[in-house]
Formats: structure tokens, C-alpha cells, sequence
């Protein structure tokens, strides 16, 4: 009798998301959901067998559009093709430029949400991406209230999944891979997955949502290896890149679920709170947090900047 891979054990009970922008990726392992960021669009963009989006983009702009408003509908195209092979949401992200500024980050949401309705695409199966700073938080909890889910990204510590939690977004992503570099760098040593700072993380921040009865989503994001993710099976959702998708896929052991709100239930944990205050004051205290938040929100930028110059050529 065949046992079933890791992958389809992992399904039973976290829903698996791809972190790509590759549709072929995706029809090979069948997830629930699809997330994008600008880094992952670059380089789809910059793949021959997706240039025609980029063509298309370009021409449904118009030639008055900014290069801002092609990107949206760059972002939008990708987001389309990826809803025609996934059942269920894609993510896509607000301009990491914005991400100190609500009010900007608002409007942009808006109108990527309202291109994906002129396409026919309802909102119930967008996430708007921002960046887990106060700003992107408090955008966020507007845009919640108008029915535009929100995946808070570039999240790093406790006081950030706390935050999001009270302004009752959809869905984070605590970053598990990126936690773990850090860590690394700064330590100079290896961690085992089970004591992995990153693993560790997304642990506490489950088991605080399921003691407290926070609806907000958990999605693991940012892996680096495949026992960061067997670390985690139970999280509500986990977004995995493809090559590691393919490792699930090859292996067979038994898969053992290691997060489960039952025992979440049991913790003895006391409810907290933060203000802008004393979200930025415990932000701060976290060195990791701070700088991999900055970092995040630096390269999104940078391969925003590129892939305007990639439009820019297109349009001569």
C-alpha cells in the first residue's frame, strides 16, 4: 500500500499555499492558495513565457498611465491567471514604498481591489498584501472594514501578530527563514528545526490566537529548509516555495501534526496589548525584528524601482 507523500499528509490539516509566481509551479502542486511579492513578479516578469503579461499590461494601460498604474495592472494580470488554477485566494501586494504611509497604502489597496472587480474577480479571493509596520496595521484595520482581506507580510516578532490580531485582519505572515538568518548571522551557529528562533516564533504567535480566540489567519512564510515546515504542520496555512513543495512531495515518513488549538487551549499565557507606543517601543526592543522588518520593506522597494525600469523599456 502506498503511504501518502508528506505534502498530502501536511494537507490534512494546513492548508498549503504557493510562494511563486510561476503558474506552472502551481498547477504541479495542487495548493489552496497563491501568495505574490514584488520580488517573486520580477522575476516571473522576467521569464520569456510570461512576457505577453507584461505586453498586456502595458497596452491595457494606455499610453497616458503612469508607470505605478501599469505595475497595478501587471500585479492584477498575475493575480488572475493564478486564481484560474488555484480553488482559493492569491496575495497581492501594496507598493513596499508606501508602507509608512496609511493613508497611501489605503488608496492603493482600493485600486488594486477595484481592477481585480472590473476583471470579474470578487474580493472575497484577494489579500491585500502591506508590511507589518503601525501604518500598514492601522491601514489594514480601515480596510477590513470594506471587506478588503488583508495579509500583513514582513512580520518578525510578537508585538507585530498582537497588533494585527486587535485591528482583526485576515491573515499574517510571520517570516520563519528570514528569523532564522538572523539568528544564524549573529550567533555564527545552526539551529535544529524543533529549536529553530524562526519555528519558535510562529509557535508562540499560534498558540496565543488559538488561547485568545483571535480569528486573524497564521501563515508561515519564508522557509529555508523542509523541517522548519514539518516544525510548524497544523498552522492554519503555510506559504511554501516550490522546490521545497517538491521535497514534501518526495518524502514519505509519517507526518506528525505539531500545532493544534487544543493544546493551544492548555497555555498558560496572559492577554497583552499595545498601543503605537508600545508597538514601537517593543519593536525597537527587538533587534532581529527591527532590522529584517527594514530590510523587507528595502528590497520589496528596490525590486518595485526594477521592475518599473522593466516597464519603462517595454514602452520605449
Amino acid at each position: 500500500m502506498n503511504h501518502p507523500n508528506q505534502l498530502e499528509q501536511l494537507k490534512q490539516f494546513t492548508k498549503v499555499v504557493a510562494d511563486t509566481g510561476d503558474f506552472a509551479s502551481m498547477k504541479e502542486y495542487a495548493p489552496q492558495d497563491a501568495t505574490t511579492n514584488p520580488s517573486l513578479i520580477l522575476k516571473a516578469a522576467a521569464m520569456p513565457g510570461y512576457a505577453h503579461l507584461l505586453d498586456q499590461a502595458v497596452k491595457d494601460a494606455g499610453a497616458t498611465a503612469t508607470t505605478a498604474q501599469v505595475i497595478d495592472r501587471l500585479l492584477v494580470l498575475f493575480g488572475a491567471e493564478i486564481l484560474q488554477i488555484v480553488p482559493g485566494r492569491v496575495s497581492t501586494e501594496v507598493d513596499a514604498r508606501l508602507s509608512f504611509d496609511r493613508d497611501g497604502s489605503i488608496a492603493k489597496a482600493r485600486e488594486i481591489i477595484g481592477l481585480y472587480e472590473k476583471a470579474g474577480l470578487p474580493r472575497e479571493r484577494i489579500l491585500i498584501k502591506l508590511a507589518a509596520t503601525w501604518e500598514g496595521i492601522k491601514a489594514a484595520e480601515l480596510l477590513q472594514r470594506e471587506k478588503i482581506n488583508c495579509n500583513l507580510t514582513l512580520l518578525f516578532s510578537f508585538a507585530q501578530a498582537v497588533a494585527c490580531a486587535e485591528a482583526k485582519v485576515q491573515l499574517i505572515s510571520p517570516f520563519v527563514g528570514r528569523i532564522l538568518d538572523w539568528y544564524k548571522k549573529n550567533t555564527g551557529q545552526d539551529y535544529a528545526p524543533a529549536e529553530d528562533p524562526g519555528v519558535k516564533s510562529v509557535t508562540e504567535i499560534y498558540t496565543y490566537y488559538k488561547k485568545f480566540g483571535h480569528a486573524t489567519e497564521v501563515m508561515g512564510a519564508s522557509f529555508r529548509n523542509k523541517g522548519e515546515i514539518t516544525e510548524l504542520a497544523g498552522c492554519d496555512l503555510l506559504t511554501i516555495s516550490p522546490p521545497l513543495l517538491g521535497e514534501l512531495k518526495a518524502g514519505t515518513e509519517p507526518l506528525v501534526r505539531k500545532l493544534d488549538p487544543v493544546k493551544a487551549q492548555a497555555a498558560d499565557l496572559q492577554p497583552v496589548t499595545f498601543d503605537e507606543k508600545s508597538f514601537r517601543f517593543a519593536l525597537n526592543e527587538d533587534a532581529m525584528a527591527t532590522e529584517k522588518t527594514a530590510e523587507g520593506i528595502r528590497v520589496f522597494a528596490a525590486d518595485i524601482v526594477k521592475l518599473e525600469q522593466l516597464i519603462r523599456q517595454k514602452r520605449g
